[in-house]
């Protein structure tokens, strides 16, 4: 049901006369080719081609004309992505008729006539002339949309289409790991046809909607934790935001403004391996405070220059890029 994203023939009698070049036959160019019949397994060559022949001489067996295909987004949160989840929407489209059951007949199917324009075979020609022969062209007839009947008594509900605009709940199960704008398929879930076509696809387009706490990354997710300056020097006991609840971690002494700490299996799952998941990173954050108190102002005046709140002096071989360190920890 879920998946990831009529020709005309050439046909017509032969004709005499001479034309073209050098008394050339003026003739139906299919038979030309019809002649060849016993090499192609017994058809023109343009029945394979074209979609000529049996097919195309099939058309007015077809019932209805097809539905159009339909677009929806629909909004999942991370929780949603990372576990998958089924969704319901509603959709506006145009449904089969109950009061006729889909036939646009009063009268059901025992309600139709033989479409006098293409007398029943729901298929019109138009012949063409050229200095290489005779050329038919074939299309739907305009009258019955290539049925080859029409309604005699319409439906008063639908007014003899089959259909009327309702609307419709259509169930999504959106996978583990699907990711902003990806675009799952549902077949027939689009617009009904006329008089008992087939019904359209439905395109729904997912929508990540913005986490309050993470963010995403292909499979990874980032949060950003503020320390305050007590606690980056001093260590502390800390809880951090997860898609499945709140969770512990230890920071340690004299962690530094910009240190990345991991969380391994706390990402998003690869969509076409459920087993593998990335990680959720935390980068640190040292807060500097902006408004303090005299007293608080007191105490740090006395660490001002105290050698333990000095910051190193950075020897010139100790000093890595941002890229390096990253890659680093990654690797």
């Amino acid at each position: 049901r879920y998946d990831r994203f009529g020709p005309a023939g050439l046909g017509g009698n032969a004709s005499g006369g001479a034309g073209g070049f050098g008394g050339f036959q003026e003739r139906d160019i299919e038979d030309i080719f019809r002649n060849f019949g016993d090499i192609f397994g017994g058809h023109s060559i343009f029945d394979g081609v074209f979609g000529g022949g049996n097919n195309r001489r099939s058309r007015a067996g077809q019932r209805g004309v097809p539905g159009g295909n339909l677009r929806a987004k629909l909004q999942l949160s991370l929780e949603d992505i990372a576990d998958g989840v089924e969704k319901k929407i509603n959709v506006k489209k145009y449904v089969s008729c109950k009061s006729c059951n889909a036939t646009g007949s009063a009268d059901g199917d025992a309600g139709y006539t033989t479409c006098t324009t293409c007398s029943g075979t729901g298929e019109v020609r138009q012949v063409a002339r050229s200095v290489f022969g005779q050329f038919v062209n074939v299309s739907a007839c305009p009258t019955c949309n290539g049925e080859g009947r029409v309604v005699k008594n319409k439906c008063r509900s639908c007014y003899g289409e089959g259909r009327i605009m309702g609307e419709e709940v259509v169930s999504i199960n959106v996978p583990a790991g699907a990711t902003d704008q990806n675009t799952m398929t549902v077949r027939g879930g689009g617009h009904a046809g006329i008089r008992g076509g087939p019904s359209g696809d439905l395109n729904v387009e997912f929508e990540e909607v913005t986490h309050e706490h993470l963010v995403r990354d292909g499979l990874n997710l980032f949060y950003e934790l503020n320390l305050s300056v007590v606690d980056a020097a001093l260590g502390a006991d800390v809880e951090v935001p997860t898609l499945k609840g709140r969770v512990k971690m230890v920071i340690d002494p004299g962690t530094q403004s910009g240190k990345l700490l991991r969380l391994r299996g706390k990402g998003i799952p690869d969509v076409h391996n459920r087993a593998q998941r990335g990680d959720q990173i935390v980068r640190v954050q040292v807060w500097t405070p902006k408004n303090l108190s005299q007293e608080e102002t007191r105490l740090l005046e006395k660490l001002r220059h105290s050698p333990g709140v000095q910051p190193p002096v950075k020897k010139t071989e100790d000093k890595q890029s941002f890229f390096s360190r990253m890659s680093a920890f990654f690797n």
